[in-house]
């Protein structure tokens, strides 16, 4: 091992110790467990010093002689300094510490700890009752830290502290601890009259959010204008092929009435999901996806432990189903979880009967594709167990990557013939499904770059939607909300989507002879780096 390889490997290991310390729920979630009984320092102090540690860090990179480095070391440096930039960005210029109170809520902490057997009963228990402890000081210091905030924000962190309450309770928590939630709800509460500030970003620190949460080589311009251009592609093919698809079923338009509303609407009618068949149809999706991805050599298929879930109630109303997959850290053997979502309880007959024409059988199939297998499951399991991951790309895994495969592998199963029936119709059915799932990523990007650098309106945003998206209203309803609460993260799916078809063609070019399965093994063999990072190691 070279000096450089030391200095840089011991740079690294400083750093993650570091960001696990100063956020050690989300070293939970990434399933290093040496911080499980303590909660993050979001004080503005700690903040402070976390951004000069970082520029320290950054420094001390900049010292390393990269040109002694390997390639494999070489793209560890540079994932390294992309998380320290993006980083000391979202502590400095983002501050959401400041103004965010979601990120104050302690619920994901305890969660966390529960959810998953990775360590004996009695050990997590003990990390659950360090954590809960620091909660009352922990949400003081959110008081004294929290100034202006958005309403949105403060109306979505008081709901979901509603819920960490009865976490605590069912815990049965010292009566103090649960009483500090109860106190830090009502002060929310007193401030929602204040609470003025625009949950928009706006175009100076959106670029800077979106290019680091993208890590590519794209612009706010750029992406709205190939978003635009991409979803008139779409909406073209979604025409073409309902247009088909109701000639083979012998059905007649309306006069003036749409060919794509009316071939949803009878995809929707013929394949019905209920809460009580929607974990079976899941299940079933799940099996016929692996098979075809194994039969036609679309990629190889690990042994993975996964289970079919009933969802937790809290997560439930946003998709029917979604991947929980363990961390990229995790040493336990613990399974991954495909949570499949019953309805709320409490939602009016209407709202379940819109969610499940969103979220018909057919749309399930493709749903299952881009979560289960070949989609997340498959790709995070790869990611995590296999041998050319070093500690710093498990810890630095990019989001467009992982959003990026999940996507085109729901474009490869059914241009290679997958349908839920042997059957033109069926066969037709899941492309229109697909086609639209393409067009809802397309809008989640220009929806993003246009409500935080435009003043888009949610009228505009939900006639984007609904008439170009074709999504049921409560859906759209759903999605305005989360691209007032996020910021950079909606894009992930089309820009990676781009980024990872163009690496799959881009080999299939270099090595024509190659089955589908050679192809993709080898662009998940490095994990989750950003793409531009796989694209390096693999000599693009």
């Amino acid at each position: 091992m070279s000096s450089a390889q030391q200095q840089f490997e011991r740079i690294a290991r400083e750093v993650i110790e570091d960001s696990f310390r100063m956020d050690p729920v989300g070293a939970t979630w990434m399933g290093e467990h040496a911080f499980d009984s303590l909660l993050p320092d979001l004080t503005k102090y700690g903040q402070e010093q976390f951004s000069q540690r970082i520029e320290g860090y950054l420094a001390a990179l900049d010292a390393v002689d990269d040109v002694e480095l390997a390639l494999p070391d070489l793209v560890d440096l540079e994932i390294l300094r992309a998380f320290l930039t993006s980083t000391y960005f979202d502590v400095t210029q983002v501050a959401a510490h400041t103004w965010n109170p979601m990120l104050w809520n302690p619920g994901t902490a305890i969660h966390l700890l529960l959810s998953r057997d990775f360590a004996p009963l009695e050990e997590r228990m003990a990390n659950v009752a360090s954590r809960c402890e620091k909660i009352p000081n922990f949400l003081e210091q959110a008081r004294n830290t929290l100034e202006e905030m958005p309403e949105i924000h403060c109306e979505t962190a008081i709901a979901q502290l509603v819920g960490t309450r009865a976490l605590l309770e069912s815990l049965e928590m010292q009566f103090q601890i649960i009483e500090s939630v109860d106190q830090h709800v009502e002060w929310l509460k007193e401030q929602l009259p204040l609470a003025h500030k625009s949950p928009r970003m706006g175009t100076e620190i959106y670029s800077g959010i979106l290019w680091h949460s993208l890590d590519a080589e794209s612009n706010v311009q750029e992406l709205l204008i190939a978003a635009h251009q991409h979803l008139d592609l779409i909406n073209s093919q979604m025409l073409q092929v309902s247009q088909e698809y109701l000639a083979e079923m012998e059905v007649e338009v309306e006069e003036n009435g749409d060919p794509i509303s009316s071939a949803l609407a009878q995809i929707a009618e013929k394949a019905p999901v209920t809460d009580a068949t929607v974990l079976s149809q899941v299940a079933s999706a799940m099996a016929a996806a692996k098979a075809f991805t194994i039969q036609h050599d679309l990629v190889t298929v690990p042994e993975i432990d996964v289970e079919v879930i009933e969802m937790p109630e809290i997560h439930r109303g946003i998709a029917v189903a979604y991947c929980d997959a363990p961390g990229p850290l995790e040493h336990a053997h613990v399974p991954t979880f495909v949570a499949v979502a019953p309805t709320p309880a409490q939602w009016a007959p209407e709202r379940k009967e819109s969610f499940f024409r969103e979220y018909n059988g057919v749309q399930i199939h493709n749903l299952t594709i881009h979560e289960a297998i070949p989609g997340h499951v498959l790709q995070l399991a790869i990611a995590s167990h296999g041998s050319e991951q070093s500690l710093t790309r498990r810890f630095g895994f990019s989001g467009t990557f992982v959003e990026g495969w999940a996507v085109y592998v729901e474009e490869l199963l059914i241009s290679q013939g997958y349908s839920p029936e042997p059957s033109k119709p069926s066969a037709l059915a899941i492309k229109l499904q697909q086609l639209k799932m393409q067009a809802r990523m397309t809008i989640n990007a220009i929806l993003d770059v246009s409500v935080h650098t435009q003043e888009f309106s949610e009228e505009e945003a939900m006639s984007l939607m609904i008439n170009r998206g074709y999504q049921e209203e409560s859906e759209a309803a759903g999605k305005w909300r989360r691209a007032l609460l996020t910021a950079g993260q909606l894009p992930t799916y089309f820009v990676g989507y781009r980024e990872v078809a163009q690496l799959a063609e881009d080999l299939r070019l270099m090595h024509p002879d190659w089955s589908w399965r050679e192809i993709h093994d080898l662009m998940l063999q490095f994990g989750s780096p950003a793409p531009r990072h796989v694209r390096q190691l693999l000599g693009l």
